[in-house]
């Protein structure tokens, strides 16, 4: 198990050797919480001592952030700065690797006025889309990755003393990331091979599309051809590998933006824009979003699919098995790179260019004629549990299980 000055060492090298696997004299950009500066500061020293020849740190803060949105003027949320997207754009041109630390509160934004979220998501989303684009197509290496701040240490371990909140949150952490191990750079190893069979399986398939039933859930989502499923690692247009979610439990690939019909429930809360979305049920025909309704954050969920066209469809199919660790321990994290490696998840917005034969090389009209959406958003929501079924349909109509009651059907 080790102690936790031990596992947090693990886990700073985890990021930096497995997450971004930096390079000899690459630079590395950090997107972190002020909160997590401690931790920020052994990453450092773990990408200076891999050869990195910068780290730039972002800094950001939730009380400032909520201070923003509180007292900033009404037209400001319309805005964006451009020197962020040319700073990313030029770390990009320098083979830059990218790490974002997420840590936010779930309930940051608790209250404030949808409008000035969805406008400010609006605003970043079209300001960063070439970032975007370079980080869904694997042009870049990126990771994400968590460390516990007060208010989201407070909202999973509500039950806990205040002092054991983020201790324990540390500890959740460790174990789903398996810095807990003896040797977690070889236990990703291994989990890396594991998710690829299966990813190998589903490729050799070939499936049309896929068929889920679950209480609250009727939806088929068709599969352009040529698409491809992926799971853990990625190789940056280097040829340098890296492990863009940690931890990470899914196997995906991308839906045709077009052929997605009947709806589905979420079986998680969605923690989005500083808010909780919970309860809700989508229903598509011919791709898009025709309706939406939550018990808690409708508002904001509606917002989101009006970012803009492409926020009215997906563009990420995710398959987890229902006994994954992370489902296995029973949390609820109130954060989607957790709760989305509990549970089979969609993504609301972007696909990702990786997922179909040739897509790295090819541009967004290319893309969009071969089914895969575009959008400035891409945010996933969870739907799966131990309930839920899944067929794959093959071109003749045949159909065959990919999963039964949450679990690998093969």
């Amino acid at each position: 198990m080790g102690t936790f000055e031990e596992n947090l060492d693990k886990y700073a090298e985890l990021a930096v050797k497995v997450g971004v696997n930096i390079q000899p004299g690459q630079p590395l950009y950090i997107g972190a919480s002020t909160e997590s500066a401690e931790f920020v500061r052994l990453v450092t020293k773990k990408a200076y001592e891999a050869g990195a020849r910068h780290v730039v740190v972002d800094w950001q803060d939730d009380e400032i952030s909520r201070l923003r949105y509180e007292m900033a003027p009404e037209d400001s949320f319309s805005d964006f700065p451009a020197w962020i997207p040319k700073m990313r754009e030029e770390l990009v041109g320098m083979n830059a690797a990218f790490m974002n630390i997420v840590s936010q509160s779930p309930d940051l934004l608790k209250g404030i006025d949808p409008t000035r979220i969805a406008n400010f998501q609006k605003a970043a989303g079209q300001a960063l889309e070439s970032y975007r684009q370079a980080v869904q197509s694997d042009k870049v290496s990126w990771t994400v990755i968590a460390a516990p701040s007060k208010a989201w240490a407070a909202k999973v371990f509500a039950d806990l003393p205040e002092e054991d909140q983020v201790p324990a949150l540390w500890d959740a952490i460790f174990k789903a990331v398996r810095a807990d191990a003896d040797d977690p750079v070889e236990a990703w190893k291994k989990h890396d091979e594991t998710l690829h069979e299966k990813a190998e399986h589903l490729n050799k398939k070939k499936y049309s599309k896929l068929h889920y039933t679950a209480p609250g859930t009727d939806l088929t989502i068709g599969l352009p051809e040529g698409h491809i499923w992926a799971g853990a690692g990625s190789i940056n247009a280097q040829g340098a590998s890296f492990m863009a979610n940690m931890p990470t439990e899914e196997v995906f690939t991308v839906p045709h933006k077009d052929r997605i019909d009947g709806f589905v429930s979420s079986t998680k809360p969605l923690s989005y824009g500083g808010n909780i979305i919970d309860n809700f049920k989508i229903t598509f025909k011919d791709g898009r979003i025709t309706e939406v309704e939550a018990e808690q954050g409708e508002d904001v969920l509606k917002h989101l699919i009006e970012a803009d066209e492409g926020a009215k469809s997906l563009g990420e199919v995710a398959l987890v098995p229902h006994s994954s660790p992370i489902s296995t321990s029973g949390l609820l994290f109130y954060n989607t790179l957790f709760d989305e490696n509990a549970s089979n998840h969609l993504a609301i917005g972007s696909a990702y260019a990786f997922c179909i034969e040739g897509g790295k090389e090819m541009d967004s009209n290319e893309l969009k004629k071969h089914g895969l959406n575009q959008s400035i958003t891409h945010v996933d929501f969870m739907i799966g549990s131990d309930k839920m079924d899944i067929d794959g349909i093959l071109d003749d109509g045949t159909a065959e299980p990919v999963l039964r009651g949450g679990e690998w059907a093969f």
